[in-house]
């Protein structure tokens, strides 16, 4: 009983710093180059959090080794509450299945804050194809197995198991067709060499609506507020098929729970901020927001969501 009161004590001091001690600094760890979704959410976040905490606060730059350079610098920071980690989904949810030598064990050495913002993720067909709808796509690959073809940014990525989750759930069969990035596949289904895609809806809107692109359906529980007239997959007949893009702060391992809930709530104010939103959705991203408890329970399920294809489908990273 005296070890709990010690252990609360030292976390209500702790957090009592970090919201008052205006001479802290405060270091966000971005493990991706700067310019990226990851940097940009990081800098929107510590420009909030200066203002409203009156620390200083640092967005760092740590790119290397598909994000785990600065993964690893924040899980071998003190768990002080001065060192926090912006990262995507896939590096949370993905890459501990996907690569065989997974250097983490997130939920032993990271303590979950908050999913920040998302995107939600769109099938696409080129002009060209012909496919106006999803129930045309579906009976297409229905009657041809194997015949219809999807590009995605590479082995493993996010959008390339939205691609075979779909074929999961409507027992189709597609070919992928796997490329070093989103820029590349892109351009293929813009020129018609491939029909489909699954891609990040903020890098296809404006393809879309110039009519290059057709939009058959949204890979989320609900529709966007930036293109509110896509209608999702569910709302056509295909459930079971919500992969968004989206970023969480991580802190730790054995940081106080005190310190942890107390930023939570400060980034969900931030984001809550009309001029904040306005500049998520200028990047495509809305807010997202959790509970620490929430958001740790989400990247449990997704996590598992993830292995259960990957071993299905022996996917293997490249």
């Amino acid at each position: 009983m005296k070890k709990q009161f010690l252990q609360m004590g030292a976390a209500l001091l702790l957090a009592a710093s970090f919201a008052a001690g205006a001479q802290e600094r405060i270091t966000i760890v971005a493990p991706f180059p700067p310019g990226g979704p990851v940097d940009l959410l990081s800098r929107i976040l510590a420009d909030g959090l200066q203002k409203k905490t009156g620390h200083t606060v640092v967005v760092e730059n740590l790119p290397g080794a598909a994000g785990n350079l600065g993964i690893d610098k924040v899980k071998r920071a003190k768990p002080d509450g001065k060192t926090w980690l912006v990262v995507p989904a896939g590096n949370l949810t993905i890459n501990p299945t996907l690569m065989p030598n997974f250097p983490f064990n997130i939920e032993r050495d990271f303590v979950p804050v908050t999913m920040l913002a998302k995107a939600p993720n769109v099938l696409v067909s080129s002009a060209s194809s012909k496919l106006g709808n999803l129930r045309e796509l579906v009976a297409q690959a229905k009657a041809r197995p194997g015949t219809l073809s999807y590009a995605s940014p590479g082995i493993g990525s996010g959008l390339h198991l939205a691609g075979e989750l779909f074929k999961l759930q409507t027992d189709t069969d597609l070919l992928h067709v796997p490329y070093k990035g989103t820029g590349p596949a892109l351009n293929d289904v813009l020129g018609g060499t491939v029909p489909l895609m699954f891609s990040n809806l903020p890098a296809t809107l404006g393809h879309i609506k110039s009519g290059k692109l057709l939009a058959l359906g949204l890979t989320d529980n609900v529709r966007s507020l930036v293109a509110p007239d896509i209608p999702t997959l569910a709302e056509q007949g295909v459930s079971g098929v919500v992969v968004t893009s989206w970023y969480g702060v991580l802190a730790p391992a054995g940081t106080p729970t005190a310190v942890v809930e107390e930023l939570a709530k400060n980034l969900a104010d931030i984001l809550a901020q009309p001029a904040v939103r306005e500049q998520l959705r200028a990047l495509g991203l809305s807010d997202a927001t959790q509970k620490p408890s929430e958001f740790a329970a989400h990247i449990k399920a997704e996590t598992q969501t993830w292995a259960g294809i990957i071993k299905a489908r022996g996917i293997v990273a490249e």
